[in-house]
């Protein structure tokens, strides 16, 4: 019994010392990926259900839908998605529950992490304060349209993307109408 009971005790050892292994290197194996080859489609359901989750306060919902988006447009490993999904579920509703300008840059920290991590699998370098900053800034003027003029909305989400991917913003000008479009109708239905 005493032997059987220590070859158990091996066996989980050796179980638990593989899962060890597995999430440390997952969490710090180096790749790169080429963040601007992705799947625009499966994104933008990705995109639509996170809203929802957001805007209905579903906090676990939200976190998993964000995984499998760090998966599915910049295919992040399991492990390391799971960091990267936290944080950007928490600078979501760290901005939620936010009044004021001061609020919501409480939620610059989670939003510098979540772009770090980005950038470092991206094959392409991006400034990781100012897609921070950007991200944030497209958030309150979202929040605030009414303090804004027509168009700064499409303005900071195009602004905000061009940072990441290295583009002119520009170059993304359609991309920005489309997307404050359809917050749009998503805020006024």
């Amino acid at each position: 019994m005493k032997a059987r009971l220590t070859q158990v005790a091996a066996i989980a050892f050796v179980l638990i010392l593989a899962v060890g292994v597995w999430i440390a290197v997952d969490l710090n194996r180096p790749y790169k990926v080429d963040i601007r080859e992705f799947d625009p489609d499966k994104v933008a359901t990705l995109d639509t259900a996170m809203w929802r989750s957001y805007y209905s306060r579903d906090r676990i919902k939200l976190f998993t839908q964000l995984s499998d988006l760090l998966e599915s447009e910049f295919r992040f490993p399991l492990w390391r998605r799971q960091r990267v999904a936290l944080y950007a579920a928490k600078a979501a509703f760290v901005f939620k529950d936010g009044k004021t300008r001061a609020d919501y840059e409480k939620a610059l920290p989670d939003l510098k992490n979540f772009y770090n991590e980005i950038r470092d699998i991206s094959s392409t370098d991006f400034d990781v304060d100012e897609a921070a900053r950007l991200e944030l800034e497209w958030w309150i003027v979202h929040r605030q349209r009414q303090q804004h003029a027509p168009g700064d909305l499409s303005k900071a989400l195009a602004d905000s993307a061009a940072v990441v991917y290295g583009v002119s913003a520009d170059s993304l000008k359609e991309y920005g109408d489309l997307r404050a479009a359809a917050m749009d109708i998503r805020d006024n239905t």
